[in-house]
């Protein structure tokens, strides 16, 4: 790992705890994508795989990107237009540049906002790293996605629920199979309040995606499951979407009028709000 555990800020016990739960044998999803966004927190492990993935599919390089990318478009326009002030997101994967809160914050210094996430990794940066304006919050939760009550009770102690929230499940769902993972969504959508709004994104099923997918879980990683149209599109039965609706992230309101590169149009997503 390139940064130096003893800048993680954490008291020396616990810091070891969560230290000792990490596996470098095997490749972890958050320390993939923070080396393909170009982050400092993984292992050589996660490079190898990197490495090897794009040198077999070099046409998918700017999957990271187009995620991030579309992180930042869509906060922006849940804050600026929608109005909406505090967020849940999660699988929230190690810090970089221009996390949720960061985005929120700059069009909203009042935005309160959850992270919720169960790799130590994550856990040992998140505190030393996720800041919040003097007149926001932001906090983190070690959680399980699929344990919706224990992440909305972790959540409730920083937002309020009974307002809208907008929630933020970006390149994550993937490690779960298709038809819980809809149901999944439906049942934090369903007890979040009326005018929240779901961001989602994952990898579309292109023959590239596939084939990369498999050499992916081939690694020892835990797999990763691309997703059809139709299949993204169940995650907001129900939701009214944004336009221009469900189709690569890349092309969700850019901020240029020039066609996106084609290696980021393997993520597709959507934005849409709970009426």
């Amino acid at each position: 790992m390139t940064q130096d555990d003893r800048q993680v800020g954490k008291p020396d016990q616990e810091r070891e705890a969560l230290i000792a739960r990490i596996d470098q044998t095997v490749p972890h999803s958050a320390r993939v994508w923070n080396y393909m966004i170009g982050g400092q927190d993984w292992y050589e492990v996660d490079k190898e795989l990197v490495d090897r993935l794009l040198a077999e599919h070099p046409e998918a390089a700017g999957l990271a990107v187009a995620s991030r990318e579309f992180l930042a478009r869509a906060v922006r326009y849940l804050v600026q237009e929608a109005g909406v002030d505090q967020f849940l997101d999660i699988g929230t994967g190690l810090p970089t540049a221009d996390n949720t809160h960061q985005v929120a914050q700059r069009y909203d210094p009042e935005a309160r906002i959850v992270y919720v996430d169960n790799d130590p990794l994550v856990l040992l940066h998140a505190r030393a790293l996720l800041t919040s304006t003097p007149e926001g919050a932001t906090d983190y939760a070690e959680g399980d996605v699929r344990d919706v009550d224990t992440v909305l009770a972790e959540a409730g102690r920083t937002l309020d629920l009974d307002r809208p929230v907008g929630l933020v499940l970006l390149s994550m769902l993937g490690h779960i199979r298709p038809e819980p993972a809809a149901e999944l969504v439906r049942s934090y959508m369903d007890r979040l309040a009326s005018g929240s709004y779901l961001a989602l994104c994952d990898s579309i099923d292109d023959p590239v995606m596939i084939r990369l997918n498999e050499t992916y879980a081939a690694s020892g990683a835990v797999p990763y499951y691309p997703r059809s149209e139709a299949q993204l599109a169940a995650m907001a039965e129900g939701l009214e979407l944004v336009e221009p609706g469900l189709l690569p992230i890349a092309r969700w309101r850019p901020t240029t009028s020039a066609e996106p590169p084609a290696d980021q149009l393997f993520q597709w997503g959507l934005v849409a709000r709970k009426p």
